[in-house]
């Protein structure tokens, strides 16, 4: 076999061997991408199936945080800015930076009958965070 014929298929197999390797990266992170749904995307593509895990997105409405009888599951809506909301229940204690109005990001699944029941809840801020402890130091830079 001649060494440029040799040459030619050592470039093709590697070109097939990137190739395969390159299809498999793509089907796998699309299988594994973990986006959130806001309520604007929830309304325009529809609820994802029964118990499958997924993540919600947006702010806590103003006024939407409610608390069960016993005090440990707490309720509040998600909004965006689309007339789009949704409803979320959370069992557990809430992160510090939780609060009305704040971003949030709730992972959990719909049921049947579409209430959104979350496993975990994370809070959200915006860029101008400051910790509660450093408020009164009101340190200019």
């Amino acid at each position: 076999m001649r060494a440029r014929t040799r040459r030619l298929y050592t470039f093709g197999i590697a070109a097939l061997l990137l190739l395969a390797a390159a299809v498999l990266a793509f089907f796998a992170l699309r299988e594994n991408a973990n986006l959130f749904y806001t309520p604007e995307i929830l309304a325009e593509k529809g609820q994802p199936e029964n118990g499958k895990v997924v993540k919600v997105g947006g702010w806590v409405e103003p006024g939407s945080l409610a608390y069960s009888e016993d005090g440990a599951t707490m309720i509040f809506t998600v909004i965006d800015n689309s007339p789009h909301t949704i409803r979320v229940s959370y069992t557990g204690i809430a992160p510090d930076l939780f609060r009305e109005g704040q971003g949030v990001v709730a992972t959990g699944q719909f049921g049947p009958e579409g209430a959104f029941t979350a496993r975990q809840i994370l809070a959200k801020h915006d860029e101008n965070y400051q910790p509660r402890e450093l408020k009164p130091l009101d340190v200019a830079g």
